[in-house]
This record gives structure tokens, C-alpha cells and sequence, in this order.
């Protein structure tokens, strides 16, 4: 770790907490003795002013190093490929239409794969669930989630 990281970690804590024992150095010297057993307005603002100049002056002395960009993500989700299976995330309300208004014609539960027919309405897709063909409704795709994910 650089003296710059050290210095910017925990939004500057370590600069601050410098700082302050500077301050309290400096005002060791430039005030009357046993001063900060004296808790007045005055020593606060010699303590907290003191304290924030040196630390800003600190952190602004040091030139701080640019983050790097955060790399891509290794897998890519893959794209939506009708008849694949796809695996239900948390229970499922299978409904007659795309949308939350229309009627729910069942619940499938978790763990259970359903195929996508290839129909889409934003984030709702057409889907065959049970063992007939002809059981088919629209469900939410972002409870659906591809077989091979955990």
C-alpha cells in the first residue's frame, strides 16, 4: 500500500487522524500550558478547525491515483433462446395474460423447468410448465432463471 492509498483509505481517516495529532502538537507549543484540560469553545475550535485544515490540506497535497474501470463481467448472461428450459427461481404465478392485472391461472413452484414458447411482452414471456403441451400462460422472466444456473 502507498503512502497515497494509506492516506485516502477510509475517506481519509488516516490523513485526519495525522492531522490531529499534528493539530494537538501544535498547540501543545503555541498555547498556555495545560490547555486542553480546560474544556472551552476556544480549544474546540483550535481541536476541530485545526484538525480539518491539516487533513484537507493533507488529502489535497496527495494526488490521488484514478480507479480502474471494473473488468467485464467473465459469463455473460446468454440471450433468450425459445424451447430452452428455464428453471423457476421462487413460486411462480403462471396468468391467463402478460401483466400483474390479468387473471392467475396457477402456481408453479420453485425448482420446477418451464419452456419458453418464443412470445414476449417486455419482461413477460409465454410458457409451456407441466407435462401437456397445451399448458401454457405468461410469467414474469425475472422469476426464471437458465436450468444450469444454481
Amino acid at each position: 500500500m502507498t503512502l497515497v492509498d494509506a492516506l485516502h483509505w477510509g475517506h481519509g481517516a488516516p490523513a485526519y487522524l495525522l492531522a490531529l495529532g499534528l493539530t494537538l502538537v501544535l498547540a501543545a507549543f503555541l498555547t498556555p500550558r495545560r490547555w486542553w484540560r480546560r474544556p472551552t469553545a476556544r480549544n474546540a475550535v483550535v481541536l476541530g478547525g485545526g484538525t480539518w485544515a491539516f487533513g484537507a490540506l493533507l488529502l489535497s497535497a496527495v494526488p490521488t491515483t484514478p480507479v480502474a474501470q471494473a473488468q467485464a463481467v467473465a459469463d455473460p448472461p446468454l440471450a433468450f433462446v425459445p424451447g430452452q428450459p428455464y428453471r423457476v427461481y421462487r413460486d411462480l404465478n403462471v396468468r391467463s395474460a402478460a401483466g400483474v392485472g390479468a387473471a392467475r391461472v396457477t402456481v408453479v413452484p420453485a425448482g420446477t423447468l418451464v419452456t419458453p414458447t418464443g412470445r414476449q411482452a417486455g419482461d413477460w414471456w409465454q410458457i409451456r410448465y407441466g407435462d401437456a403441451p397445451d399448458r401454457q400462460g405468461w410469467a414474469s422472466s425475472l422469476w426464471l432463471r437458465q436450468a444450469r444456473e444454481p
